[in-house]
């Protein structure tokens, strides 16, 4: 029987942020932790400690685990609201930062809810995203447009794992600042390589 390597939810959200930097984690196996790293598993951590409890009809439960091969997915949801009586399924994310105009988050929910469908036969129509640095939560729907991106990204984070490349540094300079793994990435010596052009000029030449 082959083989079939399911893709980690938060590979689509390290992806959606930069390609290299999904590939040098899920590929390499290569993780470093900085500032944004780390308030983000303090938060995870006292997310994890709670425990399923029922409030005005809502069961919460944590550290939900999710395995949908079809899709070719696996991972755990930080929070699952659940509300029996509409049959209403609600993941929930935790998040260090603040609401981003990128759709990085909102892809990691949305594969959440694929997940989600796949096991439970359900449709779902939306998600939250709750951000530490502004205490706001964030509601998210899954349109069609949405769901058409993550599973595109999906597609793509399997062909890139599949392939075990490191694709070259197409981030921007400000998104490379946050990443923990720019010691490791070097995006800037990599950017200013011109090694290959001038291998290019000797052979035509």
């Amino acid at each position: 029987m082959e083989d079939i390597r399911l893709v980690p939810l938060a590979a689509l959200q390290h992806y959606a942020y930069c390609p290299r930097q999904c590939a040098l984690i899920h590929n390499e196996q290569v993780w470093a932790d900085n500032w944004f790293t780390a308030q983000g598993d303090l938060l995870h951590q006292r997310v994890d400690q709670g425990g399923p409890e029922v409030r005005k009809g809502v069961r919460f439960e944590r550290g939900v685990l999710v395995h949908a091969p079809c899709l070719g997915l696996t991972g755990k949801l930080d929070l699952l609201e659940v509300e029996p009586s509409k049959g209403r399924y609600t993941p929930v994310e935790y998040k260090r930062g603040k609401p981003k105009v990128d759709n990085w988050d909102r892809v990691q929910v949305c594969a959440q809810a694929l997940c989600l469908e796949e096991m439970l036969g359900v449709i779902i129509q939306d998600a939250a995203l709750w951000y530490w640095q502004t205490r706001h939560r964030e509601s998210v729907i899954f349109d069609e447009s949405l769901r058409c991106e993550t599973l595109d990204i999906i597609s793509q984070v399997k062909r890139l794992l599949n392939d075990h490349e490191v694709p070259k540094v197409i981030a921007t300079k400000k998104r490379c600042k946050s990443c923990s793994l720019i010691s490791i990435c070097q995006p800037d010596l990599i950017r200013n390589d011109h090694s290959k052009d001038y291998s290019e000029q000797l052979f035509k030449q």
